[in-house]
């Protein structure tokens, strides 16, 4: 007659099944430092990525990566974002920024371009130089565009938007066409510059972008 169930029938030798509970137990014991390490996300901005104006956990990142990992994304954000930064100083420092890798990059630059009126082919040479750097090191990127200030004209505007639109339609590259959408000049979720938004212009602005940093995430290289 067979044993009941998890009673080892006469004369079996119950050994074999502690050793398989032992290693059972030892993988569940495992220590964190063996499991994947987390995505390094590169956030390559300005301003508006930085937080200007804004205390530390309010700014752009800090509640981008809360939001990320309350969806149960592990991820180190670099902090890449320096206000009053153009797209040339973006350019200038990316090398520095990425000394220690990246897996994933958001690039979110041109509003200051576009406040000094910088001649929209100057922006799209240093876009494409960074788009190009992050490519040769096989990061995929999500690209935030923004447009020009009205007062510039709408020959500016339109050159300036152009940019924006021809280098999301790049391989590789998820394109968000506008940082700002939903929050632009809705007073109730900007600073007293009207420019910069404030904390729950963020949050609208992190919740927007989160499915496509979810994309970009998916696409980045195995820690």
């Amino acid at each position: 007659m067979a044993a009941p169930y998890g009673v080892p029938a006469a004369g079996n030798n119950p050994a074999p099944r502690r050793v398989v509970l032992a290693a059972a137990a030892a993988a569940l014991l495992r220590p964190r430092a063996a499991r994947a390490a987390p995505i390094r996300l590169l956030v390559l901005g300005d301003s508006l990525a930085a937080g200007y104006g804004l205390p530390h956990q309010d700014a752009f990142e800090r509640q981008l990566q809360a939001a990320l990992a309350a969806r149960g994304h592990d991820v180190t954000i670099i902090d890449g974002a320096v206000s009053g930064d153009t797209s040339a100083g973006g350019r200038a420092r990316l090398d520095w920024v990425l000394g220690d890798g990246a897996d994933a990059a958001l690039v979110e630059l041109g509003a200051n371009d576009g406040l000094r009126g910088l001649d929209p082919k100057e922006m799209q040479a240093n876009l494409t130089a960074i788009l190009d750097a992050l490519a040769a090191k096989h990061i995929p990127v999500l690209l935030s565009g923004m447009y020009a200030p009205p007062n510039l004209g709408p020959d500016y505007q339109r050159a300036f938007r152009a940019v924006f639109d021809t280098l999301g339609r790049r391989p590789g590259v998820i394109y968000d066409p506008f940082f700002l959408e939903g929050v632009a000049t809705v007073p109730e979720l900007n600073q007293a510059d009207g420019l910069h938004p404030n904390a729950e212009g963020v949050r609208r602005i992190v919740a927007r972008i989160l499915p496509l940093v979810e994309k970009l995430l998916a696409e980045a290289r195995p820690a």
